[in-house]
């Protein structure tokens, strides 16, 4: 289930949001260009990051198979739900 920026905004407290983003972040090290994790610079990227939660290019997705939340790439999601191309 993804639950959108507004409802997670009013159910989350803003730092539970901002621990969910680094968390994100964090295994995105390498795979996106962050060479370190110095604090500065995930913080500028925790607020970059919640820019893109609110533009919907990220999204958090609840899964209740296991009971747990994570933030993903919108494109990610739409790519993963498409049915395959017809050969």
């Amino acid at each position: 289930m993804l639950i959108d920026f507004a409802t997670l905004k009013s159910a989350i407290d803003a730092d539970t949001i901002d621990n969910l983003l680094r968390e994100y972040l964090l295994t995105q090290v390498g795979d996106v260009g962050f060479d370190t994790t110095e604090a500065n610079q995930l913080g500028d990227a925790i607020v970059m990051a919640r820019a893109a939660l609110a533009k919907g290019e990220l999204v958090v997705e609840y899964s209740e198979d296991d009971d747990s939340i994570a933030v993903r790439r919108a494109e990610d999601i739409i790519q993963r739900d498409s049915p395959p191309d017809a050969p």
